[in-house]
């Protein structure tokens, strides 16, 4: 447990937000450093760094199980990347999602990959938070594998189903005048409001998490600069998590086309809607077999099985699932998430790797179907 507690301190230590490549490539060597003695295939694209572990001596066609994690974290302040313990708990960006995870990964494959039956890997990628040229290009280069678990945030839950996601960009439109004479112009910053005003209506702010569609307003905009004048533009920024709709398979495009339709209908005459993103949502059976073995391994570390849950964030193992494998994300107990006190519970961490050290062990002797 120390070695973990000490690699994850080091991560957090480093500031691996996008853009800052000198941070991202220093994390990933810190990680690599770990596990000397094992066959690394590296990957690139478009200036981010990823790597690929296993441990046979050439990279099979199919690995049996990957172990994926991200290196890289949302911005944050300069003091949460001093990481401290506090009554039982990791403080410091990242120590939820998922630097603390992703050490727990790389110590456990580091110990014991070598000695199971079958061809494992670890993958290890450094823009989660923001693109796609880490996971989805080592699929697209043919990495495949039968399961993959991702260690994001899940409190010990098994996490087996993600909302879709929509980036839309709305942008208005109106005429300026002078402030001191504003019946002359047209402030587009009503239209604005009158939209969101409805929104609200169609998509209410749950009280706490639900599997139900939400918008998040991230960000509004204009160019005007001066309070003496009335804007002749203006734009929102939306973060659309949605729920796939009646009998749709979770895939299904028809979904994100649903609630695409549903923002046109309440879009202003003169405004524009710009989509920056589309993701289906995605998930894997319940009964899968994989799923079983996690459980069962759960089971003999802490005398239960956990719950099966489906969260509202997607994660990097859509590319595995897109392709045709299975996979689910599984992480410690933690909280503040993105904010400004990230932080990790260091007894659930122990058990996490007892679990998962299980669940590897287990999968030598379990017969999957694929």
């Amino acid at each position: 447990m120390s070695q973990i507690i000490a690699l994850t301190k080091k991560f957090i230590s480093i500031p691996s937000i996008k853009g800052n490549s000198r941070a991202l490539k220093e994390v990933l060597d810190a990680a690599l450093a770990e596990v000397k003695g094992y066959c690394v295939d590296f990957f690139e694209k478009e200036g981010i760094p990823s790597a690929l572990i296993y441990n046979s001596k050439a990279r099979r066609t199919r690995f049996k199980i990957i172990l994926n994690a991200h290196l890289d974290v949302v911005e944050g302040k300069d003091k949460q990347f001093t990481p401290f313990e506090k009554q039982g708990k990791l403080y410091g960006r990242g120590a939820y999602d998922m630097k603390t995870a992703a050490a727990a990964e790389i110590i456990l494959f580091k110990r014991i990959a070598k000695k199971l039956n079958y061809p494992i890997a670890l993958q290890l990628v450094t823009d989660e938070e923001t693109g796609s040229n880490g996971t989805k290009f080592q699929v697209e280069k043919g990495v495949k594998t039968d399961f993959v678990i991702a260690g994001e945030p899940t409190d010990l839950n098994i996490n087996f189903k993600a909302k879709g996601t929509i980036w839309a960009k709305v942008k208005f439109f109106g005429k300026s005048a002078h402030a001191a004479y504003l019946w002359q112009g047209r402030n587009p910053i009503w239209n604005l409001k009158r939209f969101l005003d409805s929104i609200q209506i169609l998509f209410p702010l749950p009280a706490k998490k639900a599997w139900r569609t939400t918008v998040n307003i991230a960000k509004v905009e204009t160019s005007n600069l001066n309070m003496n004048k009335v804007p002749n533009n203006c734009e929102v920024s939306l973060d659309i998590r949605y729920v796939p709709v009646g009998q749709n398979r979770f895939s299904s495009m028809k979904n994100a086309n649903f609630y695409i339709k549903k923002l046109k209908e309440v879009l202003p005459a003169n405004a524009k809607l710009e989509l920056m993103l589309v993701r289906t949502p995605y998930s894997i059976k319940k009964e899968d077999p994989y799923i079983g073995t996690l459980q069962e391994a759960s089971k003999k570390i802490t005398g239960k099985k956990r719950r099966l849950v489906g969260e509202p964030y997607g994660s990097d193992i859509r590319y595995f699932i897109e392709d045709g494998s299975r996979g689910i994300t599984f992480g410690p107990v933690g909280g503040a998430m993105h904010s400004e006190n990230e932080w990790v519970d260091i007894k659930s961490l122990d058990q996490y790797c007892k679990i998962l050290e299980s669940f590897l062990l287990f999968a030598q002797k379990a017969a999957f179907t694929t």
